[in-house]
């Protein structure tokens, strides 16, 4: 029977049969967690009496929530990964040499197409960008990983979206990721796995990929996958750490729902409080005042989304007011927009620039914020409280749209600075 994406990866690496609904026993290519994570899985680890991870190199630890260190219990969760990793002689990066986990390891080589990989954290499906089915487990579920080189999946039912057209210059796959959740909302893809489809996706950069894969979740998607083509291939043969074999859908591949964007005719997007489904038309937000701009996490806080945010800021001032905190996703990335002027672009507005971390987007540190305040992020969840107090609003944004929103000091559409094209 013809397979999709999902399917034919699960298929490449099983006896069992691949069918919808069925459970398979597979191997794991690559398993990690974080700062936070870490510690429970280890308890776990210990407590099914596990000796040894079951590859050094293909099991991994990244400090990056609650890093550099806030306080002390934040400091006592990474002194235990830390020590548990040194004690494994396993894959570990230290502040400073590490980044946001989701744009670290595939920039590092270690997710690949065709790879099945477990992480202990929902976003773990911006894998999906390089064509591995990866998708985020539960702690203990990692540490059973962890042991064993293996795991149990239930193959799931794909939805496959279908984005049609000429991309606008001002469109980044932020907006084209919040229009699919305009259409399907936040449980449209529940246990699914979302296959991106389309020529509107041909000469969308990786890092639009990344962010596309990465809010799969949002839809309630048990990972999110792009087909491999020839600008993924290339960035995974000049990264890889070690040898892979790409999957590919077969043509008659049964999909459980098909649903197709017409992306030539979108225009900037935003997810208003409190759902990431709560999508309109920037324009139509434009009453909204804020005090905060967040730029960055696993979602946006690669190369190009700082590309685009520091054309708009550039010569410009952020509005009175309004906190402006930009957080590049890894140190290659902040590498990059250093050498560009892209930071001294954000200094000069009078904007933050922080070390990669994932910093205020699941309200750890580095702009919490407060009761009555609104902040545009370029994160990928909005949820009360998600990002302070309780009573604050996030509202979600490409990095364009972030961008002149912290220039104007309300929810502002980026074409207001950049015109049709740019």
């Amino acid at each position: 029977m013809p397979k999709t994406l999902v399917e034919a990866i699960i298929a490449a690496r099983t006896k069992d049969p691949v069918r919808v609904g069925e459970i398979c026993k597979v191997p794991v290519d690559f398993a990690f967690a974080n700062d936070i994570t870490t510690p429970p899985a280890v308890t776990s680890f210990r407590n099914m009496g596990a000796k040894r991870v079951f590859d050094k190199e293909r099991c991994a630890v990244l400090p990056d929530h609650f890093t550099p260190q806030k306080d002390i219990p934040a400091a006592e969760q990474a002194k235990a990964s830390r020590e548990f990793s040194q004690e494994q002689d396993m894959l570990y990066w230290e502040v400073g040499r590490v980044g946001v986990e989701h744009a670290f390891l595939p920039e590092q080589g270690y997710i690949l197409p065709g790879d099945i990989v477990l992480g202990a954290d929902s976003h773990t499906c911006t894998g999906g960008a390089l064509g591995a089915l990866a998708t985020g487990v539960g702690s203990t579920d990692l540490a059973a990983a962890w042991a064993l080189g293996e795991s149990w999946l239930r193959v799931p039912p794909t939805l496959r979206a279908e984005f049609t057209g000429s991309r606008p210059s001002f469109i980044m796959g932020k907006d084209m990721i919040l229009a699919l959740l305009r259409k399907i909302g936040v449980q449209g893809a529940r246990y699914m796995a979302i296959e991106f489809n389309g020529d509107s996706l041909e000469e969308l950069p990786l890092d639009g990929r990344f962010t596309m894969a990465n809010m799969a979740i949002e839809g309630g998607g048990k990972t999110g996958l792009f087909v491999p083509d020839e600008t993924m291939l290339h960035y995974a043969n000049q990264r890889a750490k070690r040898p892979f074999t790409p999957q590919y859908p077969d043509r008659g591949a049964r999909y459980a729902r098909e649903e197709t964007i017409q992306v030539e005719s979108l225009e900037p997007l935003v997810a208003l409080h409190p759902s990431p489904g709560n999508v309109c038309p920037a324009r139509e937000a434009s009453h909204l005042e804020i005090q905060q701009v967040f730029i960055g996490s696993c979602t946006n806080g690669r190369i190009r989304d700082l590309e685009g945010a520091a054309k708009i800021i550039k010569g410009n001032k952020i509005a009175p007011g309004v906190r402006c905190i930009v957080i590049p996703a890894s140190y290659e990335v902040y590498s990059q927009a250093l050498e560009r002027g892209y930071i001294a672009a954000f200094i000069e507005a009078g904007a933050v620039v922080c070390t990669p971390s994932c910093g205020p987007c699941l309200g750890g540190h580095l702009g919490i914020l407060a009761s009555g305040e609104r902040c545009v992020a370029t994160s990928n969840r909005n949820f009360v409280g998600r990002m302070g107090s309780p009573k604050s609003e996030v509202v979600l944004a490409s990095p364009l749209t972030a961008a002149a929103s912290a220039l104007t000091g309300h929810v502002t559409d980026p074409r207001d600075y950049l015109g049709e094209t740019f």
